[in-house]
């Protein structure tokens, strides 16, 4: 599994809309593509949320933050994410 990162920025529409169902309808998302939510958060300042979504491939995040901007008229930038043990191992061999 891969992390990734979902900013999100509500438009005025997405935020008069948001309530409990429909974040159960964006987990559902998730999950239709194998993937686990890790956190959501709600932010102050130039992103609105983020949420840490686990997911078998980048294809799959793609899918996703189309699905869920589809669902809720959210607009999402999506990072790919690697623990620092990791990042620490990759550039030991560079």
């Amino acid at each position: 599994m891969m992390t990734f990162f979902f900013f999100g920025r509500y438009s005025s529409q997405a935020l008069k809309n948001a309530s409990a169902i429909r974040t159960r309808k964006a987990e559902h998302i998730v999950g239709r593509y194998r993937g686990k939510v890790k956190a959501m958060y709600a932010l102050l300042g130039e992103h609105d949320l983020v949420l840490i979504i686990d997911l078998p491939s980048v294809e799959d995040a793609v899918k996703v933050s189309t699905g869920l901007a589809s669902l809720t008229g959210i607009s999402f930038t999506t990072f790919p994410a690697i623990s620092v043990d990791q990042f620490d191992k990759i550039i030991s061999e560079v």
